[in-house]
This record gives C-alpha cells, sequence and structure tokens, in this order.
C-alpha cells in the first residue's frame, strides 16, 4: 500500500465515470475539481460521476478566493515579447480588444513600471501606463493569455473582503453536494479560515489553506494550525515571492506542517510535461521524489490530467516514483525529536513499538481522524487503518498518508471500551484483518478534554478470534456483508 495519496485534477479530458475509474486504478486517491472553471452545473454533474464510481474517491473542491484571474474571455490574445497588451477593470470587454480582469482595484494599484505576471508566472507584463480603468502594458515573453488565468502583483495588497460571496456560494454549494474537503486560496491568517471554518459550520467540508503568497508564508504556523490541510500552490507562491527560493519555502512548509500532524499537498507542474508528452523530465521525477521524502501527504496534478493528453499515465507515474520514494524512507527513517506532550508520545511509542514487534497493521479508532494524523505523521512503514463513527470523516481519512479510512455504524462510547473489540471484529469481517496479522490498536478511553489516543494494545487476530468467539459466518449479514 502506497502512502502517499495522489489529488488528481478533474476536467474535459477525464470527465466520464469509466475515465475517473481508469485514473482510480492508476493511483489516484482524491478528485479535484476547480471552482474557477466551468458552472456550478458542471461541477455538480462532475461530482455525482464520483459517486457513481464502484468505489467513490473523497472530492476536493477549490473554489476561487481573492485570487485576481482573466474573465470569460471570448477572444483569447496571442502576443510577441514587445507587444502591447491592455488589461482592464472594465468586465464589458471580452479579449478582442482589451482584457478584462476579476478585481475591481487593479487599476489603483499599479503604475508605470510595475511588472504584472499570469498563468502561474509563465507570462509577464510591464506596466506602460494607466488611463481610467485601462492597464497599458508591454508583453516581455510571447504566449497567449486565457480565459479564468491567474493574474499576480507582488506587492500588491488586495483590498477584497477575505471571504467573499463567491465564496460564500461556493461554500454551500460544497455542503449541499456533500463535499468532502474545500481549497481556500491566498489564506494568510487563521482569522481567514476562521470564517470559512464559520461558514461549514464547523463541521463538513473539511478546510485545506492555500500558502501560495508572502503572507501565508509569514504566517505559515497558524495557518497549519487553524486548517484541516494545507496546500503548497508553487504556482502562485513563485510569482508572489521568489522563484528562486520556493522549493526552501516548501521544504519550510512540509516541516511545520510534520510538526503539526497536518496533512500537506504539494501542487503545481509536478508533472508538467506529460500535458502534452507521454514521459516526464528527470527533474519531474526528482520533484515528486523530494516532495514525499519531505513528507508531502499527497502530491497533485492539475493540467495533467484535466486537460492533457496522457491523464492516466500521469497518474501511473507519479505513483510509481512516490512508491519509490516510500521504499526509500523505510530503510532510512531519521529518529523524531523528544515527544513535549502525550499524543507525541503516544505516536512516538507506536513508532518504537512498530519497530521493535512484527506489528503488521495499525487500526486507530478515531472519531476525527486526530489520532490516524499523529500516527501517519511518524511515518510508519505499517498500513494504518482509521475506524470512525462518523462517515465523511472517515472518506477524508484518504488524505492521511499510507491511511485507509472506515466507517462502522458502531457508537463509540465514552464511558468503556467495549466499542473498541466490536470495530476490530468489524474490521475482521470485512477482510482487513487476518487471522496472523498483530495488529497493534490506538484509541480514547473515558474520553475528555485534553484526553487523546491515550489507550495502546496490541494482539494477534487469531487470539482475539479464540478467545472472543468471532465466528464469520454467523455475523456476516448483520454487517452487510
Amino acid at each position: 500500500m502506497s502512502r502517499t495519496s495522489i489529488v488528481a485534477t478533474i476536467g474535459p479530458t477525464c470527465c466520464s465515470v469509466e475515465k475517473l475509474e481508469a485514473l482510480q486504478a492508476a493511483g489516484m486517491t482524491v478528485a479535484r475539481l476547480n471552482g474557477s472553471h466551468s458552472d456550478l452545473d458542471w461541477h455538480a454533474e462532475a461530482i455525482a460521476m464520483v459517486g457513481r464510481m464502484a468505489r467513490p474517491v473523497p472530492v476536493l473542491l477549490d473554489i476561487p478566493g481573492r485570487k485576481i484571474r482573466t474573465t470569460q474571455l471570448v477572444h483569447e490574445p496571442c502576443f510577441e515579447a514587445g507587444d502591447a497588451l491592455v488589461l482592464t477593470t472594465d468586465q464589458t470587454h471580452d479579449g478582442r480588444r482589451k482584457v478584462p480582469v476579476n478585481y475591481p482595484h487593479l487599476h489603483e494599484d499599479v503604475a508605470a513600471g510595475t511588472v504584472i505576471f499570469a498563468d502561474d508566472g509563465t507570462l509577464r507584463f510591464t506596466v506602460l501606463r494607466v488611463a481610467g480603468p485601462d492597464i497599458h502594458c508591454r508583453c516581455e515573453t510571447a504566449g497567449q493569455l486565457k480565459s479564468r488565468k491567474g493574474i499576480n502583483v507582488p506587492n500588491v495588497r488586495l483590498r477584497t473582503p477575505l471571504v467573499t460571496d463567491r465564496d460564500r456560494q461556493m461554500v454551500a454549494f460544497a455542503r449541499a453536494q456533500r463535499v468532502d474537503f474545500v481549497g481556500i486560496s491566498f489564506v494568510e491568517s487563521a482569522a481567514h479560515v476562521d470564517l470559512i471554518r464559520g461558514l461549514v459550520d464547523d463541521s463538513w467540508p473539511r478546510i485545506v489553506a492555500k500558502i501560495e503568497n508572502r503572507g501565508g508564508l509569514d504566517n505559515m504556523a497558524e495557518v497549519i494550525a487553524a486548517a484541516d490541510a494545507v496546500m503548497i500552490d508553487r504556482g502562485d507562491l513563485s510569482v508572489e515571492t521568489s522563484l528562486a527560493h520556493v522549493a526552501i519555502m516548501q521544504k519550510q512548509i512540509l516541516a511545520e506542517a510534520r510538526r503539526q500532524a497536518t496533512p500537506v499537498i504539494v501542487a503545481t507542474e509536478m508533472l508538467h510535461t506529460m500535458i502534452s508528452n507521454s514521459f516526464p523530465t528527470k527533474a519531474e521525477i526528482g520533484d515528486i521524489t523530494n516532495a514525499v521524502l519531505d513528507g508531502a501527504s499527497a502530491t497533485m496534478l492539475s493540467g495533467e490530467t484535466a486537460v492533457g493528453a496522457y491523464p492516466v499515465a500521469a497518474v501511473a507515474t507519479m505513483r510509481e516514483v512516490a512508491t519509490a520514494a516510500e521504499a526509500y524512507l523505510t530503510e532510512s527513517t531519521e529518529p523524531h525529536n523528544e515527544a513535549v506532550n502525550v499524543a507525541d508520545a503516544m505516536s512516538e511509542a507506536i513508532a518504537g513499538v512498530c519497530r521493535s514487534l512484527p506489528v503488521t497493521k495499525i487500526v486507530a479508532i478515531t472519531r476525527s481522524g486526530f489520532a490516524a494524523r499523529r500516527i501517519a505523521a511518524q511515518m510508519p512503514v505499517q498500513p494504518i487503518l482509521a475506524v470512525s463513527d462518523d462517515q465523511m470523516a472517515a472518506r477524508s481519512f484518504a488524505l492521511y498518508p499510507g491511511v485507509t479510512g472506515v466507517w462502522v455504524d458502531v457508537p463509540f462510547s465514552r464511558v468503556s471500551t467495549d466499542h473498541i473489540a466490536v470495530c476490530l471484529h468489524q474490521l475482521w469481517l470485512r477482510g482487513c484483518l487476518a487471522a496472523d496479522d498483530l495488529v497493534l490498536t490506538t484509541a480514547v478511553s473515558y474520553p475528555n478534554d485534553g484526553n487523546l489516543m491515550n489507550l495502546l494494545e496490541t494482539h494477534k487476530v487469531s487470539d482475539l478470534m479464540e478467545t472472543l468467539g468471532w465466528a464469520r459466518a454467523e455475523t456476516r449479514q448483520a454487517v452487510g456483508l
């Protein structure tokens, strides 16, 4: 079992149940939808297609947020270096004469000499003059400016509210569609995450905070603490800060997130050449490898699967490379820091037991996923089965490295530990545990404030079968198997 999740963006080239299942067979574990493209009807149909898969995967809906973008264009202009191009905040234009952007204050925030980037920094323009809503630019690179492409102006502080009306609409849509995760753009503070958390009623979907500018980088510790997961969007991060330092910033974010046991998705151009080529570059292989070695919970494909010519091959390549990196990690795991609290001590103890005994599986009985996150951060070799009595929580565990979420219709008790044996029995009935497994189990006994993963047990499954009188034939029907 591979530890690293693969997030694949769904788009025109893979928008059918058959193609989605092919991506899943190749290694996709989370389906991503980019809310900046297409309308809500298209996204609703895509979510429905994921639900029709034989084995549905969790869905991440990336909502536009405060990001500056070009609008939907009738004409997408092509240009050479040295050509003139006019950006405008006048929404009546369609790209034939001027290219409109969705940020109404852009013409007020730039001046002659300002450098503007587009499309993850691949296009660059220098402002020559500003006349009313029109920004007259010189093209510094050749290319084509397409619809809904990101616009970056380093060091410009956006004057839009942290949460826009479009954000509220998209979050309401995500809740109605029972999406598992929402991705929030340009998060710079815990307060921003908390505002979105208020919209989801502190429940579902879970929040993926995108760290992609200087503010998010400076405040990454509080952002990571507030979010359920973070995404390193290297396209915007590189143009908003420094292209030369983007790999270093990635390492810093991964290190802090691992310290806080928060999952991290590394995104942007991981296999960019496979949009049009069937084979990756060696640099792309090294990029994926280093992300896994540094502790990424997931790696993400964007255009490679959404619009690329080789979506299945791209997923398969990413899975193969991630698995090779994981094998290397298994052989050379570094010692961890000393524990500073009960949860750290227990997770390190679990890692120690797994190195000392021939443990074959780890079972975390956890309603929210806290225990699974903590254990996964230790990067054990053994697969982790995270059992929850909350069905959506169990689905969301797919983002944790090396974790399989399992939902059981068994209420977790606060006054006894009887449910632990019931959960292990359910895993056995479903074929997740075998008689020869040596299982390490962690759970919370008699939970109270601050009382987390305070129980640790090891069991030979064959002993449980004999002692508790498990009988597969008598009880399979009771659990719907």
